[in-house]
């Protein structure tokens, strides 16, 4: 029993490695697409943004967070950014329809 729930942490010690490693790929992919230009490529940036999205939300699974409260703690900082007055916010109101949009159920 003792020998299997080492297995289990080992196994979870390398899937969380892995992740990390991934999180880290997406961001880099992520700046070399942005350091060459973003026209033509906006399917690309999605697709690392949704890798960076995914390893993080799956990181904190394995680190025994669960999704909800990830949902919890991002719409505490969009609130606040939104109380703030963040320049994302001020200038553009990103942050106003980011939680129109998480509002609605992501649709």
């Amino acid at each position: 029993m003792a020998r299997e729930k080492e297995f289990d942490i080992a196994k979870n010690v390398r899937l969380i490695d892995w992740l990390k490693s991934e999180l880290l790929t997406s961001v880099a992919d992520l700046f070399k697409l942005l350091s060459s230009g973003i026209k033509g490529s906006q399917e690309a940036i999605a697709d690392c943004i949704a890798s960076i999205i995914l390893a993080a939300y799956l990181l904190g699974k394995r680190l025994g967070i669960q999704f909800e409260q990830i949902d919890r703690k991002l719409e505490g900082k969009i609130r606040l950014g939104i109380i703030e007055e963040h320049a994302v916010e001020k200038d553009f109101g990103d942050l106003s329809e980011l939680s129109s949009y998480t509002k609605e159920g992501r649709k």
